[in-house]
């Protein structure tokens, strides 16, 4: 399970340093692909194909399913992480995303997320308030 928060940089090359805690789940290869509010989500390769056997079997008839899936796995990126345990962003992605050199990683459960750091910083903002609020109506019998 990913979780926390880290603060790595992009490099002059695209490339980040994974979180220590994330490295042995990533170590055999890990998918990146759009995530929603323009973050980059990383999936380990296992994970990915999990999901993407779900997303086949969606409707090829439901306009709304085609156009996720296209926008999902068009954006989608194999790659494996160096031996200093650096992966390069592709330039899709970090333009999507608008990564510059902050950036804020986060654990999201069955991936992880990077985050333009003003993005995120913007992004809980906005967000942390009501946090409380809707948890019982959006995760029923979680507290």
């Amino acid at each position: 399970m990913f979780l926390g928060t880290y603060a790595p940089k992009l490099d002059e090359k695209g490339r980040i340093i994974l979180p220590a805690k994330f490295r042995d789940e990533f170590e055999s290869g890990l998918v990146m692909t759009r995530g929603q509010e323009r973050c980059v989500y990383v999936f380990p390769r296992r994970e990915f194909e999990s999901l993407n056997e779900k997303i086949r079997q969606a409707p090829v008839t439901s306009k709304q399913a085609r156009d996720y899936l296209r926008v999902f796995l068009s954006g989608a990126s194999d790659e494996v992480p160096d031996k200093q345990h650096r992966v390069t962003i592709p330039p899709l992605l970090r333009t999507y995303a608008g990564l510059q050199r902050d950036l804020t990683v986060i654990g999201a459960g069955n991936r992880a997320e990077i985050w333009d750091s003003t993005a995120w910083d913007a992004y809980l903002e906005a967000n942390e308030a009501s946090f409380a609020e809707t948890a019982e109506e959006v995760i029923p019998g979680l507290f």
